[in-house]
């Protein structure tokens, strides 16, 4: 029997997907397909936050107005788990352009513009795991595999 291997990613409902009242929509999408939501919280980022965060497109033409945004309002950081988290959340966000987003994607059904896209989600396992880290620490993180019942566990 081959073992599933559950991966992680981070998403976040940026602060449009939250002014339209879209943090349910964005879980749904998710939880139907398989994804399960195994840390989440409600932020609001300040200027030097975000930068942190999107550091790796610092010098970007975007850069700038990226962050302007993301420190706009509040927003949603979730970490997902199941089998190719990643490929599936980018899958049902869609394309970074609403324009060329498949139709039924999150950001194609909501999103305004390339930066106003409703949702953002990790590109890789080694993005991932740093973005993860970035807004949890392990003690807001409960993993799909629960421990055993109180019960099973023997007592000293």
């Amino acid at each position: 029997v081959e073992e599933e291997i559950m991966e992680r990613t981070l998403s976040i409902v940026k602060p449009d997907g939250v002014a339209k009242n879209l943090i349910g929509e964005v879980i749904k999408r998710f939880e139907d397909n398989g994804v399960k939501v195994i840390g989440m919280k409600m932020i609001s980022m300040n200027k030097k936050e975000a930068e942190g965060f999107y550091a790796v497109h610092q010098g970007k033409s975007f850069f700038e107005s990226l962050t302007t945004f993301m420190a706009s309002g509040p927003s949603v950081v979730m970490v997902l788990e199941g089998e190719d988290a990643i490929s599936k959340t980018r899958e049902l966000m869609g394309a970074t352009d609403p324009k060329q987003a498949k139709e039924g994607t999150l950001r194609r059904q909501f999103g305004t513009s390339i930066e106003r896209n409703i949702v953002h989600g990790s590109d890789g396992p080694d993005t991932a795991a740093f973005e993860i880290w970035y807004f949890f620490n392990a003690l807001e993180i409960f993993p799909t595999v629960s421990p055993l019942p109180f019960e099973t566990v023997s007592q000293p």
